[in-house]
């Protein structure tokens, strides 16, 4: 079960150091949606901006390692 702990921590770690890149990407592919919908007549609401996109990834991926460091605590 330690395993499955600390590849969570890894992986928080992983978002949170490349937290620019991937929120760069995933509002790519949000623009490329947003644009498919509105060429077919479906408005969309404007997706975020790059940097409260940011700040999501950054957030998310500190919450991963916090509640990873929190069950490695509880379970020693």
């Amino acid at each position: 079960m330690m395993v499955v702990d600390f590849s969570r921590l890894v992986l928080g770690l992983i978002v949170a150091l490349f937290h620019r890149p991937i929120a760069d990407f995933m509002l790519e592919r949000e623009h490329a949606l947003a644009s498919f919908f509105r060429n077919r007549g479906v408005y969309l609401p404007e997706p975020p901006s790059e940097a409260t996109c940011q700040n999501v990834y950054f957030g998310l991926g500190i919450f991963i390692c916090l509640f990873s460091i929190a069950r490695i605590w509880m379970t020693l």
